[in-house]
């Protein structure tokens, strides 16, 4: 007969890009822990850890700004939060369905509670962490493509360019079309 495997999933707080990732993995093959998945928010390791383990990692990471979330409402907000990032990775994926619909679709939870909880963890609510999300995304395809900010407010499902140099200037402190000459500065300043 075969012993079962057993899977662990960790959840782990403020895990928002790529260097994220790498922090985790690293800290977990430090400590010899087999993985078989790292994502955004989680961990699936191939066996429980003990104590001493779970501690010695959540010291790791923590120097990197994460930590390991164990409550239910934590665990809850950081799912939250991943399905969110996930959506701005491919914007032009994003459901069709209003994001509240969404979000009770895959977590399963009415949107009044996790929007109140969300609220409480978190400082901020979810429209606004969106909004922070969409002001990242608007600055990356502003550096790192040749998109006009029109094609930007489609690709991010705003109504109009207007509507999205309002929330980018609320979040920045810039507007769009300011930042976009900041890059245009920066590359003449490179290129002499």
């Amino acid at each position: 007969m075969f012993a079962a495997l057993t899977m662990t999933k960790i959840y782990i707080k403020n895990m928002a890009c790529e260097s994220c990732l790498t922090v985790v993995k690293t800290e977990l093959k430090k400590l010899n822990v087999a993985f078989t998945n790292v994502t955004y928010g989680e961990a699936d390791i191939k066996q429980n850890l003990s104590v001493e383990k779970k501690q010695k990692f959540n010291n790791a990471i923590k120097k990197s700004g994460l930590e390991i979330q164990e409550n239910k409402q934590g665990i809850l907000t950081e799912k939250i939060k991943i399905l969110i990032n996930e959506l701005f990775e491919k914007p032009e994926s994003w459901p069709k369905v209003k994001l509240s619909v969404y979000l009770k679709e895959k977590l399963g939870y009415d949107y009044n509670y996790m929007s109140n909880l969300f609220s409480e963890t978190q400082a901020t609510t979810i429209e606004q962490y969106i909004i922070l999300k969409k002001a990242e995304k608007i600055k990356e395809l502003i550096l790192f493509s040749d998109l006009s900010l029109t094609e930007i407010s489609h690709k991010l499902r705003y109504n109009n360019v207007s509507h999205m140099s309002s929330q980018f200037k609320k979040a920045t402190g810039l507007t769009p079309s300011h930042f976009k000459k900041l890059k245009k500065l920066r590359n003449l300043r490179i290129d002499s």
